[in-house]
């Protein structure tokens, strides 16, 4: 007692020197058990309080630690040390809730609300938040007081950041100098990124932690924490994950600069500064009193804010607004209805202290619009740098702006080119099958691929603005379940996250869409269809002489020679001929001699529309002409048939047109490819034709079937097709290829007797034939299903594909890309034009006529030489001398004597140098009429 009387005496000698009169407050200080750097920071303020008496306070202070899961330990440890001051007559002025978040903090603002207990709380969270103090009445309103502190408000950059550079997903780790629990759906609230708030793992799981979140297709990272948190998490992180399409953030209270083992990365770091007026004090409250401890921010804040609240309660009790009649409830007197009605304007209070700060002015709502609670914070500006990291140092540091402490402030951006950098580029993992000309590898390409998905998804990155990393999936499927449920190829990659798209002919399919998404389809109801090799017809310059046979050739020209000989005979021996009766025909105009030359000519002229002339003259001969006549009449009508039968028969020749040819053949084997969408179909429609079968069986074979019943199930013909099962068998025996090359090449080396027919998507189909002359598309499309890109189940890049997609259709892009891959492409084979038979004759199989024209013209030619020849240099004619009679002249007539003197010819007219003594040589022309006898 004597030393309590000495204690207060002192106190008041030491105000009077000052001239000021010292107030005693009571507090009960309520703080946490891992909080230490608040017991800290509240001891060096009493310890400034002491240490500075023109402040006017002494403290007596009351200290309760709790647990931050259990309730009922603090609960009975506050209403003991209440109870103890009621009783000791020193209740307490202020409670000052040091306590974070949980039931720890529930529970003291539960304590102080129904007691009615001036309160001051640095716990976290905003209005919404503090869910015992949500409703409170406007006079409690002005003594319990909450102030956020700075860890709960360091957060809040994230929400900056992301709104600045547009980011669509995030993880956010933190450790425990963080409390997130209640930013789970605040933090990014009406913002559209995908997110993820976790606790950062420990040692043993925190790089398969990253992993997962990667695999949820999350590449920015923002992890808050001490200096040594960070460290480890990006220490864990793959050398692959610091590459262009991710982003670091590291965000901490504390100042020291940043350090990792990392090989070469870019991280945004992010630590608090304090006010630069406040400096001064700051490093003065440093030394003097000793709060080195990290973070300084926090052990600042609480600084600031206890001798705040002791100024607040002092101003109150020296102004006299504090109640006279002050009521005091313990916890066993309260029972839900009785908390003391106080008026103490602590708000007021707090809010016109004067004192000056030592990191950061207290941001205070003014009016009354905005609420006390959830909207006060200590300002103080986040620095922004860029550090870079090269073989486990920091080697340059560059700012990129500041960010200053609050609910919904934007990022200060000091250099936007460089904090553009940062961003993660929007980079997608894509995986695919190659398969022309939807997708072809192309070590000139930028992705290393081309082809129409190419073209297509980047369109599509041009309105969604992203970029992709491309790869060929190792077992080169789109993917199929096995019985066990498993998957494989493309769908595998997106069930296990490993993959963001799945690009290339990937039909849509029933059970795919059960573990993945499709996007609207971008070729729409592609069918199987069957690819044959392309029947080649022989063709040959002289196939018009293979319409008859050799033999057949051989006694056309027999009969030519010998109608031609005969007809030669009749007209030499007849005595109705020409030759035989010059003198009854001389009259005639047409005067024919049937000489064997003639006979040839005219038989060889018969066969032709042009005709042989004029007919002999002798009954005989015109019999030999018209049966000549009717002969070539019918082997040419028989040639011209046959030659256009031959022709058409040849163009026929496709031993298969459609899937029942197909099936209903075993000389050409036929399967699709393995694994593919073409396969599951026919296994599938075997499977079911065999359930049918177990069907039918079981209803035929039921004893239980009465007489009529079993009758009406007795049928001659087998109910049940079993058309798919055949054609399953036939393909397992051929032997599915693993590739569409492995099929192709099996269809070039098939033959006649052992064919191969490949079934597969008709778009492949189609392509290879246009690439390939030796190939032909067979029959009608049938099982037809849209083409699709493949995502995530539940990926945002669905809808964002499905809008791209149909912007491209209203432009009508897809069409043109279909005629660049389909119709234009470079690669394809400009192929001769298959025969049809609405087509005429082709020159390969009519060539040889013009052939037969060359040669004959040839011929002419190499004659008219001869003739030539033959004419200029034969010896000379056999001359005789010519006896004149009166007889002869009277009989013949003028009769042209062609003479040939020294080479020359000579006319009529040269008798009359015969006159002059000349002597002439001529040449009889014709025998002595009077002398001839009949031949026969």
């Amino acid at each position: 007692m004597n030393t309590q009387i000495l204690r207060q005496l002192t106190a008041y000698a030491v105000v009077k020197i000052v001239g000021q009169t010292t107030q005693n407050i009571n507090i009960l200080f309520v703080n946490e058990v891992d909080n230490s750097l608040a017991n800290v920071a509240v001891e060096v303020a009493l310890n400034y309080v002491k240490k500075n008496p023109q402040l006017g306070l002494s403290v007596d202070m009351m200290y309760v630690e709790g647990n931050r899961t259990d309730s009922k330990d603090l609960l009975q440890s506050l209403c003991s040390k209440y109870g103890e001051s009621l009783k000791d007559n020193r209740p307490p002025h202020l409670l000052l809730d040091t306590t974070l978040t949980g039931v720890s903090s529930e529970t003291v603002k539960s304590f102080s609300l129904a007691l009615g207990i001036p309160t001051v709380s640095a716990s976290y969270g905003q209005e919404g938040d503090l869910r015992q103090w949500r409703d409170l009445s406007p006079t409690k309103r002005g003594y319990l007081l909450q102030i956020m502190p700075p860890a709960d408000m360091i957060p809040q950059v994230i929400r900056s950041i992301i709104i600045y550079m547009n980011i669509t997903n995030a993880a956010i780790l933190y450790d425990n100098t963080f409390v997130m629990d209640h930013k789970y759906k605040a933090l990014l609230q009406n913002i559209p990124t995908r997110h993820v708030i976790t606790s950062i793992a420990d040692d043993r799981d925190r790089a398969g932690q990253i992993e997962k979140l990667r695999n949820l297709d999350i590449n920015n990272f923002f992890v808050l924490g001490s200096l040594t948190s960070i460290k480890q998490v990006l220490e864990s992180a793959k050398n692959e994950y610091f590459e262009r399409n991710f982003a670091w953030h590291a965000i901490t209270q504390e100042q020291k600069d940043l350090t990792c083992n990392v090989e070469n990365a870019t991280i945004m770091f992010l630590r608090p500064m304090s006010d630069s007026s406040s400096k001064d004090r700051l490093g003065s409250i440093r030394t003097t009193y000793n709060l080195k401890q990290e973070p300084q921010i926090t052990g600042f804040f609480y600084f600031d804010l206890t001798l705040r609240a002791l100024i607040a309660i002092k101003n109150i009790l020296q102004s006299g607004s504090w109640p006279s009649n002050m009521k005091y409830i313990t916890c066993e007197d309260y029972d839900g209805t009785n908390t003391p009605n106080h008026t103490i304007d602590l708000k007021t209070a707090f809010t016109e202290v004067t004192e000056p700060t030592t990191f950061g002015p207290f941001e205070i709502p003014k009016g009354g619009k905005i609420p006390f609670n959830g909207n006060t914070y200590m300002k103080f500006d986040m620095d922004i740098n860029a550090v870079s990291i090269r073989g486990g140092a920091s080697v340059n540091t560059r700012n990129l702006g500041t960010w200053e402490a609050s609910l919904n402030a934007p990022i200060n951006v000091a250099n936007e080119a460089e904090i553009k950098n940062l961003t993660a580029d929007v980079v997608y993992r894509v995986y695919t099958v190659v398969q022309a000309p939807f997708i072809m590898r192309d070590p000139t390409a930028p992705k290393g691929f081309k082809g129409y998905c190419i073209d297509l998804l980047n369109k599509i990155a041009e309105i969604v603005e992203f970029d992709y990393e491309i790869r060929e999936v190792e077992d080169g499927k789109f993917g199929n379940m096995n019985e066990n449920g498993e998957w494989n190829g493309i769908v595998r990659k997106l069930i296990d996250k490993q993959a963001d798209i799945g690009l290339g002919s990937m039909s849509v399919m029933a059970e795919r869409e059960t573990v993945i998404d499709f996007t609207v389809p971008y070729y729409d109801l592609v069918g199987i269809s069957i690819m044959m090799q392309l029947p080649s017809t022989p063709s040959s310059l002289f196939k018009f002489l293979t319409v008859l046979e050799t033999n057949v050739w051989l006694c056309i020209l027999a009969a030519y020679f010998f109608t031609s000989f005969l007809m030669w005979i009749f007209d030499r021996y007849s005595p109705y001929s020409y030759q035989n009766n010059r003198e009854k025909y001389k009259n005639d105009d047409e005067k024919r001699e049937f000489n064997i030359k003639e006979c040839l000519w005219f038989c060889m002229t018969s066969l032709t529309p042009q005709g042989g002339g004029e007919a002999p003259k002798n009954l005989s001969g015109r019999l030999v002409a018209a049966t000549w006549w009717l002969f070539g009449f019918i082997i040419i009508a028989s040639y011209t048939a046959n030659l256009a039968a031959f022709l058409t028969v040849s163009r026929l020749d496709t031993p298969v047109e459609s899937l029942d040819d197909l099936s209903k053949q075993y000389k050409i084997l036929y399967a699709p490819l393995n694994g593919s969408s073409a396969m599951t179909y026919f296994q599938r429609m075997a499977d079911i034709e065999a359930k049918f079968y177990e069907i039918w069986k079981e209803m035929s074979l039921n004893d239980s079937l009465t007489a009529v019943e079993r009758s009406k199930l007795a049928v001659w013909d087998y109910p049940v097709s079993d058309k798919y099962t055949k054609m399953w068998q036939a393909m397992l025996e051929a032997g599915l290829p693993n590739s569409l090359e492995e099929a192709v090449q099996r269809i070039r080396n098939s033959t006649s007797a052992s064919g191969f027919a490949f079934l597969g998507d008709a778009t492949d189909i189609r392509y290879q034939v246009l690439t390939n002359c030796d190939l032909q598309m067979v029959g009608e499309e049938f099982s037809r299903k849209p083409y699709a890109i493949a995502v995530q189940q539940g990926s945002p890049l669905k809808d964002q594909f499905n809008n791209a997609i149909l912007m491209l259709l209203n432009r009508r892009e897809l069409e043109k890309l279909k005629e660049q891959w389909w119709k234009n492409d470079d690669v394809q084979n400009k192929c001769e034009k298959p025969d049809d038979q609405s087509d005429g004759i082709s020159i390969q199989n009519i060539g040889g006529v013009f052939i037969v024209i060359f040669v004959g013209i040839g011929m002419a030619c190499i004659t008219l030489l001869f003739e030539f020849w033959y004419y200029k240099y034969r010896n000379n004619a056999k001359v005789i001398d010519i006896v004149e009679s009166s007889e002869q002249q009277q009989h013949l007539g003028t009769i042209v004597k062609t003479v040939r003197p020294a080479g020359k010819l000579v006319k009529q007219d040269s008798l009359k140098d015969a006159a002059k003594g000349q002597t002439l040589r001529t040449r009889t022309l014709m025998p002595n009429l009077s002398k001839f006898q009949p031949r026969f």
